[in-house]
């Protein structure tokens, strides 16, 4: 059974018409937040994305909280001895920062590095979301032997799995956790907010709506329960969990 963090590094005021395809007749705030996670046991720790630095939240117009690696270290983590690194996908706000991780291993789906570093970059909507530095740093980790891909599902260890949900991106990938409440799902942007999967209205940024809408489904039938699935930017994630000691309540919440 492993422990898992959530920890919330940025934030960005929005309303809801901007995260629903086709708006939302009720507009009003919608935030998002910005977390990295962490997996922890069996001698283990995991880091799922990497977030971004605070001269990227000033490019992007975000509110940059906390650097990442601080907020590990909050935990008791430090970001240059993890061994192994989650991307979901190459987006900037997930895969930033992935030099402070200087001893991981990259996971990542071979499907997104072709979709990032393919034609598809050539439109604006959907290279928007990447910054070229970051994938071109990703290159320069491939070829220094720090990247392993993966081709659809796999077992990074055992009861962590990634799994290939694709829709946001080409590439995207979801991890799944053998916790003590059952088989917990990291959705990361298969579902920016809990409303997208629950009422089915995709979130704007996405590769495939068709895609997006089935991995509302693979989601559900991997985790044990509708109520084990984490959003990757919703601020209801740390009113819905504990924080991991009362001292970092808002900032660090046990998911587990």
């Amino acid at each position: 059974m492993y422990e898992v963090y959530a920890l919330k590094y940025a934030h960005h005021d929005r309303r809801a018409s901007e995260n629903f395809i086709g708006g939302d007749p009720h507009d009003g705030p919608m935030p998002l937040d910005y977390y990295v996670w962490l997996i922890r046991g069996q001698g283990r720790e995991i880091v799922v994305d990497t977030g971004f630095s605070a001269a990227m939240a000033a490019k992007r117009g975000r509110e940059h909280l906390r650097c990442p690696a601080r907020s590990l270290q909050l935990l008791g983590v430090d970001a240059a001895q993890v061994k192994d690194v989650v991307i979901t996908h190459l987006h900037y706000d997930h895969v930033g920062n992935f030099d402070l991780f200087p001893q991981a291993t990259l996971h990542l789906q071979e499907l997104e590095m072709r979709y990032a570093t393919g034609r598809y970059m050539c439109s604006a909507c959907f290279s928007g979301a990447y910054e070229v530095e970051d994938v071109v740093g990703v290159v320069r980790r491939l070829y220094a032997g720090r990247v392993r891909f993966h081709d659809g599902d796999a077992e990074l260890a055992p009861g962590v799995s990634l799994h290939l949900i694709g829709g946001h991106t080409m590439g995207l990938q979801a991890v799944r956790v053998a916790t003590r409440r059952g088989s917990l799902v990291l959705a990361s942007d298969a579902s920016h907010f809990y409303a997208n999967m629950e009422q089915a209205r995709p979130f704007p940024i996405v590769w495939s709506v068709a895609d997006m809408l089935d991995g509302y489904e693979r989601m559900r039938a991997l985790a044990a329960s509708p109520a084990h699935i984490i959003p990757g930017h919703d601020p209801l994630v740390m009113e819905r969990y504990p924080a991991a000691t009362p001292p970092l309540q808002g900032v660090v919440a046990r998911l587990d």
